[in-house]
């Protein structure tokens, strides 16, 4: 193993967006022997990166992304952490190479879903010979596995919640919306759009606190990766928060793809639910009863 951080496949840059997938991959690439450059979005990206070699970039500029991954002899991405903000057209900053592509790209910032845009960038990316490779691909071990993480485990019920919001899922995923339902007593309540799972479970809490929902039933988060979703990029993933959220909502607990999403920090994650009596599970839809039974 080499600890210079060139390959054969070339040196690895990230792409830090916001969230703590970044720090993750970047330490994972660095205990696999890899000296990874970040390529920190500006105002999305929220911490520092002394140690690494870095540079920070708008979230539009391309000519800025393909000068740096030039400069450090980059042959291989990976496309990490949230980003909150598309830039404006007059934010976008082409190379030369992709001047010519500038009216598609614009229109798909301007209106296309977040897989939609995402297959783009990995397209602009890889159309110099450089290949994109998933978060999941440098730091495997965060990827969720079939049944419960914690002590907890889905009752009848909650299976059937689970099962509803997981049909949902998958619609609004098809769409090119979200990757996360709510379900509530077999009926959906929340599906996820561009305010992300956190500010859709406040919604549920909200919603609960006015006696919309009944409290006595429990309910359960589920997130899917889209049918059509290019792995590579923005895996489904849940963190500690999403935890504290769910309990927050009053639901029973979480539910996530096995294999095709990502947990991080998944001690603390465990920790938590398992204080909350909250169930966080992976499901794999090709099984019987999903891995649940």
């Amino acid at each position: 193993m080499t600890l210079s951080g060139d390959t054969a496949a070339g040196r690895l840059a990230i792409i830090a967006g916001g969230g703590l997938l970044p720090s993750y991959v970047a330490e994972a690439a660095r205990a696999a022997g890899e000296n990874p450059v970040i390529v920190a979005l500006k105002d999305e990206s929220d911490r520092r990166w002394e140690g690494y070699d870095h540079a920070v970039i708008g979230v539009g500029d391309f000519a800025a992304l393909e000068g740096l991954l030039n400069r450090y002899g980059i042959g291989r991405v990976v496309m990490s952490g949230s980003v909150r903000r598309r830039p404006e057209w007059r934010e976008v900053r082409p190379t030369l190479r992709t001047l010519m592509k500038m009216p598609a790209v614009i229109r798909t910032l301007l209106s296309g879903g977040d897989d939609t845009v995402l297959q783009m960038v990995i397209r602009l990316i890889e159309g110099n010979g450089r290949r994109v490779v998933g978060a999941h691909e440098i730091a495997p071990d965060l990827l969720a596995y079939v049944g419960p993480l914690g002590a907890a485990a889905p009752g009848e019920e909650d299976r059937r919640d689970i099962r509803r919001a997981a049909d949902a899922a998958e619609m609004l995923g098809r769409l090119d919306v979200g990757q996360g339902a709510v379900a509530i007593g077999g009926r959906i309540v929340a599906l996820e759009g561009l305010e992300g799972t956190d500010e859709m479970l406040e919604r549920v809490a909200g919603l609960r606190a006015a006696g919309r929902i009944s409290p006595r039933r429990r309910g359960a988060l589920v997130k899917l990766c889209k049918p059509q979703q290019d792995i590579r990029a923005d895996l489904p993933a849940i963190g500690v928060s999403t935890v504290l959220n769910a309990r927050k909502a009053g639901l029973a607990g979480v539910a996530v793809e096995a294999g095709r999403s990502l947990v991080l920090d998944r001690a603390a994650v465990i920790k938590a639910a398992d204080e909350a009596g909250l169930f966080v599970c992976g499901i794999d839809r090709g099984l019987p009863a999903w891995g649940l039974e």
